[in-house]
């Protein structure tokens, strides 16, 4: 069983403009490897802060390149894990098991 590297209870501060934006739908994309121990950890990570600080306001696509790897090469992924945050823009990527939940929380511009 993987447990996530960092538990999402961390106090980060959060911008309240950007979580009381209403009908902002943010939209994820996760590119993973199959089970690899990074990606199970991506996608656990991803899927918690989505539901701490994004509840039914986020669509989020987790796309395992060794299923679909034209996906890959289309949307040019060099590493994997990698997020990319397609909207609202401006479209922001990151790579890594998403355990830094202040970086992750920067990428999708929810914090100050």
């Amino acid at each position: 069983m993987i447990t996530m590297a960092k538990k999402i209870t961390d106090t980060v501060k959060v911008n309240a403009d950007a979580l009381k934006a209403k009908g902002k739908t943010y939209v994820l994309k996760l590119f993973v490897t199959g089970i690899l121990p990074n990606s199970a950890r991506a996608v656990i990570n991803i899927k918690a802060i989505c539901e701490k600080y994004l509840k039914d306001r986020y669509e989020l696509e987790i796309i395992d390149i060794y299923q679909q790897p034209d996906l890959a090469i289309t949307n040019e992924i060099i590493a994997v894990p990698l997020l990319i945050k397609k909207s609202p823009l401006p479209e922001q990527r990151m790579i890594g098991d998403l355990s830094n939940i202040e970086k992750v929380l920067k990428v999708l511009g929810l914090n100050k």
